[in-house]
């Protein structure tokens, strides 16, 4: 599969896998940025993509911002349509209490996954099939 990127600033990098086989592709950010704590920030990633039909785009957070800095993302995860051509933005947050986080330009700051979408129809009934869960929800399977 090929992912087409249109960079849209110069200092953009383009996303890539840290490691052979990582589902991740790495973004980057296009700009510097601080964040401070409690506070979240739109950080440009200076690129726009092609999704590939019948697939999605996906920004989740990293684990070792997370980790070492309480960096999360607001809305993870960030879902960028197959027919979205506009700048990449990763919408962070810091859920560090005490330390602001300093952004650089070309710092990892989300992963995108692509994942194939299946295409349904809505269809209306009078009632839905039973299952085993029922109507069991948050916390409906204990601890």
């Amino acid at each position: 599969m090929e992912l087409r990127v249109r960079r849209l600033r110069e200092e953009a990098k383009l996303p890539s896998r840290a490691h052979d086989g990582d589902a991740g592709l790495d973004l980057y950010a296009a700009v510097s940025a601080t964040i401070d704590p409690g506070e979240r920030a739109t950080v440009a990633t200076g690129i726009a993509i092609e999704v590939p039909a019948g697939h999605a785009g996906l920004v989740l957070p990293r684990s070792g911002l997370a980790a070492r800095h309480g960096i999360a993302l607001v809305n993870a995860p960030g879902l960028i349509d197959a027919g979205y051509r506009g700048e990449i933005k990763v919408l962070l947050l810091n859920t560090d209490r005490t330390e602001p986080f300093e952004i650089s330009v070309g710092d990892r700051i989300a992963q995108l996954v692509l994942t194939p979408v299946a295409e349904a129809d809505t269809v209306e009934v009078a009632e839905l099939a039973g299952s085993a869960r029922g109507e069991g929800g948050f916390g409906s399977s204990g601890r």
